[in-house]
């Protein structure tokens, strides 16, 4: 099942579905006009809401949900709080102290559009705006599982995940990487934020099992390492108008890839790997879990 699948015509438009859903509700979150007298809003608006973006990580906890029988109007709170998460690491990770970006999504970074200030401020509110929305009322679930979600989402987040994942990227700008050292590194950088985007919406149901979670993290980790060997590949292959983002940074800034490791056709037959694999992972669940088998095929074959 991959793109050129009959399916593809109809979670494309799942998807789309997915975005202008998520946009709607971060419009809401995210008001237009500021409450106080400085840019900080409107940086964090431009960096979750004006720039677009494919909106992966929140269409996850959508397809998550449905496949364990969640109402959307639950799932938009979730939605929203990946995303800000998402919006928040891509922020910190384009200041100079980082990878020093110039350019995201096809236009100019946070830091470059505001000052760096206003940038790591923005990040910050991001993040911190997400756990207000999981804390608050907006997620109609039970405190128990509310209390879950914040530990799973701040895992993810924090030493453990996201975070621990880019000091990692950090240090071995430069370095020569095992391919073992590579993906335990992107199962942090990346991969955490994509798995807790999936169990975030399956923990939504009341009905969900444990067996039913672990499958779930499965296939989560096999679509979060699919995610990044794409994402390697996409770096060499694509063009910077199509990335959106300059085209050949990784390699730019010595960082170590797939690529750079195993090759261009080793690194697209190791993602059609991890992306069967997640397949084998939701052979149990019925019909309702359809649009995650064609997302794990969008993952792998997207264009940016």
């Amino acid at each position: 099942m991959l793109m050129n699948s009959p399916h593809l015509p109809a979670f494309t438009t799942r998807l789309k579905h997915y975005q202008q859903r998520v946009d709607r509700a971060l419009d809401v979150i995210l008001p237009e006009t500021p409450t106080h007298g400085h840019s900080l809003l409107e940086a964090m608006r431009y960096s979750v809401i004006g720039g677009g973006g494919k909106r992966i990580r929140p269409a996850m906890v959508y397809a998550a949900g449905e496949a364990t029988g969640v109402d959307q109007d639950i799932l938009d709170a979730p939605a929203c709080a990946v995303e800000m998460i998402h919006a928040y690491s891509l922020i910190h990770d384009d200041l100079p102290a980082m990878d020093d970006d110039d350019l995201r999504r096809g236009r100019s970074t946070c830091h470059k559009a505001f000052d760096e200030a206003t940038a790591i401020l923005a990040g910050d509110a991001l993040q911190a705006h997400a756990f207000e929305i999981l804390a608050s009322g907006a997620v109609q679930i039970d405190d128990s599982h509310r209390l879950q979600m914040i530990l799973l989402l701040a895992r993810a987040s924090g030493s453990e995940g996201m975070a621990g994942g880019q000091a990692i990227d950090l240090a071995a700008v430069g370095q020569t990487l095992s391919l073992q050292q590579l993906e335990d590194m992107h199962r942090l950088k990346t991969g955490a934020l994509i798995k807790a985007s999936i169990l975030l919406g399956a923990m939504c149901s009341p009905d969900v099992t444990d067996d039913d979670l672990a499958l779930l993290g499965h296939f989560a980790d096999c679509i979060g390492l699919s995610f990044q060997i794409q994402d390697d590949i996409l770096d060499v292959t694509a063009d910077t108008e199509t990335l959106g983002k300059p085209r050949g940074s990784d390699l730019k800034m010595q960082k170590p890839t797939y690529p750079s490791i195993l090759g261009l056709e080793a690194s697209r037959k190791l993602a059609r790997e991890q992306h069967r694999q997640a397949l084998a992972y939701l052979e149990s669940l019925d019909q309702r879990a359809d649009t995650l088998r064609q997302l794990s095929a969008y993952i792998v074959e997207r264009e940016y």
